[in-house]
């Protein structure tokens, strides 16, 4: 990958990062002030709940798109772990054009529907939803670059890492 395309891609990663810390944070204060309005004051409040779920949501589908590396991906791998190096990059190149493909497919009907969305608003903080979804669309670009990115590596020749299961990222 050019040095520059590697920088580009360490920014946004770090980026990324950042948001999904402050997103966790956001997340756990309101859910703190969930608690206290709850269980001291007898006052329920519906906005907390909502941030923490619009919280959540922002940072699985921004963390999944530009935070999380390939190799820290959840995956099945009991077939392509038994496969040598050319049988990991056709499964690697068929996974990736089947994911380029579905949401590529899924694309203008994903826009569609956010774009519908800007009738309603979110309940308590009155976000309208189709701001409030926009995330979905940029995470399912992001995902057609990032595998279309993948299928140039292993058409080039470069073979998926083989899942080490003794690595602490692992999941173990």
């Amino acid at each position: 990958m050019h040095p520059s395309v590697t920088r580009a891609v360490a920014w946004i990663r770090r980026r990324s990062e950042n948001i999904v810390a402050a997103l966790l944070g956001v997340m756990f204060v309101a859910f703190i002030v969930q608690i206290v309005f709850r269980y001291f004051f007898n006052f329920p409040i519906g906005w907390s709940s909502e941030l923490s779920v619009i919280a959540w949501l922002y940072m699985t589908l921004i963390g999944s798109a530009f935070w999380l590396r390939e190799e820290e991906e959840v995956r099945f791998d009991l077939i392509t772990s038994r496969l040598g190096l050319r049988g990991r990059r056709v499964v690697g190149i068929a996974v990736a054009v089947a994911a380029v493909a579905l949401f590529g497919l899924a694309m203008p009907a994903t826009w569609s529907y956010v774009t519908f969305m800007k009738v309603e608003s979110s309940s308590y903080l009155k976000i309208r939803l189709d701001v409030l979804y926009f995330v979905y669309v940029v995470f399912a670009a992001a995902i057609i670059v990032r595998y279309l990115g993948a299928i140039v590596r292993l058409v080039r020749g470069e073979a998926p890492a083989q899942a080490d299961i003794t690595k602490t990222s692992s999941g173990l």
